[in-house]
């Protein structure tokens, strides 16, 4: 059977907004559910012929990384209400827990301990040219944890523990990946194994980066304060409908995707991949057609998506022990995944007795 094992993991910090819906959540949907969007979607990047990849098996695992999440202070209060937020909010957007494993990252050990064995693998030096880290660390001032320069080793870890194959991630978590596989190779190389596989990171290039509705020049985050420029996925209607009719704009009354226009091209983006709708198309049906007229109409198509969600998660939330059920048995699959594989770790690497 050709299987292929898929992992990703958000981290349960902030709150999940639109931009994590269409860069993340809604491709690992796609991927656990329609076979065309998944072929079409590795040929594209895997260099492995067709022929290996039709009738193609997979085994997906997704996790709610909250010791990444601790690289930076949390809240324990707020933490564990986060945590089940966020699993929750998987399967409200279509995780299926009958096709998908769901689990929280701290409660599988395996993973800070890879991580440890990792770091003995992992030169300085990799570690040092991280750009989030570089990036971060200067945002921290002085601040910065040693949990944060070690952060690319833990996702080394989470990804190396199940053999993943592919890692659905945005363009900005590339170098991480990179970094993954080198250590396995490098791993693999030291101790003269083939324990590790090489996985690879599956950039799907339709998911478009969403940027902050006040500052279109800014990536929409969780982690930052600007309550006016993201839209989060629990957001009542009326909050979606104040959100997009406050969104900034460009001078002019044109509604075009272009360069100098980087506020009507954000919202044209948003528009155009919660509606399936090129584009161009758009573009043509919002001729002569004003902002105010345009906010209203892709306000109606955000709270078209987002309100069936937030009503699933009420129910999932209101409903503890499915939810409770579905992370323990998505813990204890991980964990039948990574004990073998720490195991043969500890053999190669001849720790024990």
């Amino acid at each position: 059977m050709n299987k292929r094992i898929f992992f990703s993991g958000i981290q349960p910090s902030g709150s999940l907004h639109i931009g994590n819906y269409i860069g993340a959540i809604r491709q690992w949907v796609d991927i656990q559910n329609d076979d065309k969007f998944l072929i079409n979607l590795i040929s594209k990047q895997s260099p492995k012929p067709e022929l290996e990849i039709r009738n193609l098996q997979r085994e997906l695992i997704f996790c709610v990384v909250d010791l990444h999440a601790i690289t930076v202070y949390q809240d324990p209060k707020i933490l564990r209400e986060k945590i089940l937020e966020v699993a929750a909010i998987y399967l409200a957007c279509g995780i299926d827990p009958k096709k998908s494993r769901i689990f929280i990252q701290s409660e599988n050990p395996d993973h800070s301990y890879l991580s440890w064995i990792l770091d003995t693998v992992i030169p300085y030096g990799w570690m040092g040219r991280m750009t989030q880290f570089k990036s971060k660390s200067e945002q921290q001032k002085g601040a910065t944890s040693v949990g944060l320069f070690n952060y690319p080793a833990l996702m080394a870890a989470d990804i190396l523990l199940y053999d993943t194959d592919f890692i659905p991630v945005g363009e900005d978590q590339i170098q991480h990946i990179e970094l993954a596989r080198d250590t396995a190779i490098r791993f693999n190389r030291i101790y003269n194994t083939k324990l590790f596989k090489l996985p690879e990171s599956l950039v799907d290039q339709e998911a478009a980066r969403i940027m902050s509705l006040q500052n279109p020049l800014a990536k929409m985050s969780k982690s930052v304060q600007d309550p006016l420029g993201t839209i989060n996925l629990l957001d009542s209607s009326e909050d979606v409908k104040r959100k997009i009719k406050r969104a900034v704009t460009d001078s002019g009354n044109e509604i075009v995707y272009r360069q100098d226009k980087p506020a009507l091209s954000n919202l044209l983006v948003i528009y155009s991949r919660l509606s399936g709708k090129p584009i161009k198309e758009l573009e043509k049906q919002y001729q002569g057609v004003s902002y105010v007229r345009f906010k209203e109409d892709l306000a109606d198509v955000v709270d078209n998506v987002l309100k069936p969600i937030r009503e699933k998660y009420a129910q999932i939330r209101q409903n503890y022990d499915y939810l409770n059920q579905v992370l323990n048995e998505g813990r204890d699959f991980a964990l039948s995944r990574s004990q073998p594989k720490v195991a043969q770790v500890r053999q190669v690497m001849g720790l024990g007795r």
